[in-house]
């Protein structure tokens, strides 16, 4: 179900391997299930995948405000947010980010 991919990009000369790192840090949780982890509290939570997207609810609308609010460093750290939280959410639903990512490639052109 779950594969595991690589992705270097450069944007703006900064390494993008941190999407694949972090989501694989995202599978490594759930399979190792270390006591405390934010990841594993919110993909095993009672509401199952309803947490995740509620996460991903509240941290479109704080970025929504920072953005409006032309809080540079508020928008970035919201958007980090935002991004972490989407990958919560598509791995709480069985999808894959390489999936994502490839249809983004497809869309690119």
């Amino acid at each position: 179900m779950l594969r595991l991919w690589i992705l270097s990009l450069r944007v703006n000369n900064m390494n993008t391997d941190v999407i694949a790192d972090v989501w694989n840090t995202i599978n490594q949780r759930m399979e190792e299930r270390p006591d405390g982890s934010y990841v594993v509290s919110v993909l095993t939570h009672r509401k199952g995948v309803d947490k995740a997207l509620e996460k991903v609810g509240e941290e479109a609308t704080e970025f929504i405000l920072a953005a409006k609010n032309g809080s540079s460093e508020r928008t970035v750290e919201e958007a980090a947010d935002l991004l972490f939280h989407i990958m919560l959410a598509l791995r709480a639903s069985g999808e894959d980010m390489g999936d994502v990512l490839e249809e983004l490639s497809r869309r690119r052109h």
